[in-house]
């Protein structure tokens, strides 16, 4: 064998034996979940926490199973368990790309305990959808809530950016930069309103190659067309 083969081997070995430490791991989390359910059955956040490392498995109908069984158990019995157990409902129906019934799940939501996580929920998943005026009313609803929250802020941005509102999208992107500076995906999009503006952006693309070079790497084609919409714009002054 040569060296190239040996190597292309060894590569493929160390992938190998990495993805078996990973399912290792998930079966030992996964026994252990199940097993905090027998030991006890009448605590609705063993539920809720096996349906969530479900959905981190992507097996999303037996999540969703779960969640429906504990919900015909706790429902009844309180109110807090009731609306956590909606919430992972409806988070399990967001992962598996069913937005529409992860939207009716978080409605039922928006007069409880937690209306300001459904309302970022709404907002992801109007977002999901490319309706981004109802994902930009959930996310200012849930900033309300939460002023200074970079995720809620992002949200925002991000539909504001969508919709072309680019000054006020560089607005609350420059929150979100004020409680982490060095977030990349941030400074990206941040940098796209700054070209946009005619603002220097160097900085914001610097930072974010550093520090989160994968979603600078796969903006790229988003970079090309901003570009493109700049030439046209300054063609048309």
């Amino acid at each position: 064998m040569d060296q190239k083969s040996q190597e292309i081997k060894e590569k493929q070995q160390a992938v190998e034996k990495k993805r078996e430490e990973q399912q290792k791991k998930a079966d030992e989390t996964l026994h252990k979940l199940v097993e905090d359910i027998d030991n006890h059955p009448d605590d609705y956040r063993t539920y809720y926490d096996l349906g969530s490392f479900l959905v981190q498995l992507h097996n999303y109908t037996q999540a969703e199973e779960l969640m429906m069984k504990a919900l015909g158990l706790f429902a009844d019995r309180s109110k807090k368990a009731k609306e956590t157990l909606v919430y992972g409902l409806g988070n399990v129906y967001y992962a598996a790309g069913e937005y529409d019934k992860a939207i009716e799940q978080f409605n039922n939501l928006s007069d409880g305990d937690m209306k300001t996580d459904s309302y970022i929920m709404l907002a992801q998943s109007y977002m999901a959808k490319e309706d981004y005026k109802k994902a930009v009313v959930f996310a200012l609803t849930a900033q309300g809530f939460r002023r200074q929250d970079p995720e809620i802020n992002y949200l925002l941005a991000s539909s504001l950016l969508a919709l072309g509102n680019f000054s006020e999208a560089a607005e609350f992107y420059d929150k979100v930069l004020q409680a982490k500076p060095k977030d990349g995906k941030a400074n990206f999009d941040r940098g796209i309103v700054a070209m946009v503006l005619e603002e220097d952006f160097n900085q914001y693309f610097e930072t974010a190659k550093r520090e989160d070079p994968k979603y600078f790497e796969k903006g790229q084609k988003r970079l090309a067309d901003i570009e493109k919409f700049i030439q046209v714009k300054n063609g048309k002054k």
